[in-house]
């Protein structure tokens, strides 16, 4: 990527990613981690639905379609959109880890346009681990998992504790989902982003 912060270099002792043990499979569709969820969620009619598969190593594959609703300049994907696709890709790496995490910083390059109608095929992988701190990057492609990069995206995100969530967010849905009976829907409801 061009241009990446000093902050989202990992330092030189940071450690090589290790996938978790219990991790889903190479393959294995993820799942949205919360039905409300703009990025993943079933649950939202204008979200974005993405659909990410766990790789190999600590990686994913995901994709998106860009509909008429997340339009900035008119036909074409808002940047913002584009933003939270990578985000949300990014961020469901950490289920690879099995480690509850939230996004400190992302920088992304917007390298051409993305058309309504079009699939964004986004790939994603930890790069490093130092303490709380996990390094990560993403490309989202078009015209295919091969095709040329339309964005890009290095991201830092910190490892918190579920107790982040049950401050911050609203009680209503905290106790929704602290009361699913499903434990992997419970645990994957409390794992991105602020």
């Amino acid at each position: 990527m061009s241009g990446t912060s000093a902050s989202l270099q990992p330092p030189a002792d940071a450690a090589k990613p290790v996938r978790h043990p219990d991790a889903p499979t190479p393959g294995e569709l993820l799942g949205a981690h919360y039905g409300q969820c703009f990025g993943c969620g079933g649950e939202q009619p204008h979200g974005l639905h993405l659909a990410a598969r766990a790789g190999e190593g600590v990686s994913i594959t995901a994709e998106f379609t860009v509909r008429p609703e997340h339009q900035g300049a008119p036909g074409l994907a808002h940047g913002g959109i584009l933003a939270t696709a990578l985000d949300e890709t990014l961020g469901s790496l950490n289920w690879l880890l099995r480690t509850i995490a939230v996004t400190g910083r992302l920088e992304t390059d917007f390298v051409r346009p993305v058309p309504v109608g079009t699939t964004l095929h986004l790939e994603a992988e930890v790069t490093a681990v130092a303490g709380r701190k996990i390094y990560s990057t993403a490309t989202g492609r078009v015209g295919g998992p091969d095709g040329p990069v339309a964005v890009r995206a290095d991201a830092l995100f910190i490892e918190v504790k579920v107790e982040h969530f049950v401050n911050h967010g609203r009680d209503e849905e905290i106790q929704a989902a602290m009361n699913d009976p499903d434990q992997l829907r419970r645990a994957r409801a409390f794992e991105v982003n602020p």
